[in-house]
């Protein structure tokens, strides 16, 4: 079976582009999913993000304040680097446990992992998939999605390598400008794609 990464900047699809996989069968795994659950209440990840930066960090119900936390990582670079230091070897290691576990029938499976080439995992993987939008289009939708300023959105945007330098990189890239039915098609050809192998 391939593994298959789908990754992209902020806000460029990748969740839509997951789903649509997923609508024709393909098998998915969403790293951002695999990240709140590491840092969970009582878990091991939540404890060492309280560590690193403060009780202040969590709410009053014991859970992670995803707000508070994102304005610190968003605008300090060293912040964010100790939260990818926890974060990121437990989403790897459920990510390959995923992996291991599907049924080796399948031509491939899709893990979106929106940091692949942050990170350095390209490698771990056959074929990557990224989508790509405006930078405006990314603005809009990170402004309206996360409920942030334009500035606080830029700092999301500068936090990740340019869309643009992710695509030069990319077995396959997906267009998300237009239409869902223009997005679904470009889907549809990489999977057939995939699937010829």
């Amino acid at each position: 079976m391939k593994r298959v990464a789908l990754t992209g900047g902020i806000a460029t699809g990748k969740s839509h582009v997951r789903a649509e996989f997923e609508r024709l069968g393909v098998p998915t795994i969403d790293a951002d999913t695999l990240a709140r659950d590491a840092a969970a209440p009582g878990s091991p990840g939540l404890a060492a993000i309280v560590a690193r930066f403060g009780a202040n960090i969590v709410d009053e119900n014991g859970a992670l304040d995803r707000r508070r936390l994102g304005a610190i990582a968003f605008s300090d670079p060293a912040a964010r680097r100790d939260l990818e230091q926890i974060i990121h070897p437990i989403v790897r290691a459920r990510t390959d446990e995923w992996f291991a576990g599907l049924d080796g029938g399948q031509p491939f499976a899709v893990a979106d992992i929106p940091l692949l080439y942050e990170t350095g995992r390209e490698r771990d993987f056959d074929e990557v998939i990224v989508t790509v939008c405006s930078e405006e289009t990314q603005l809009r939708r990170v402004m309206h999605r996360d409920s942030v300023t334009e500035t606080e959105a830029r700092q999301r945007l500068a936090a990740q390598l340019p869309t643009s330098e992710k695509a030069s990189r990319a077995d396959y890239v997906i267009k998300t400008d237009g239409s869902f039915e223009e997005t679904n098609r470009q889907v549809r050809a990489v999977y057939d794609a995939l699937v010829r192998g």
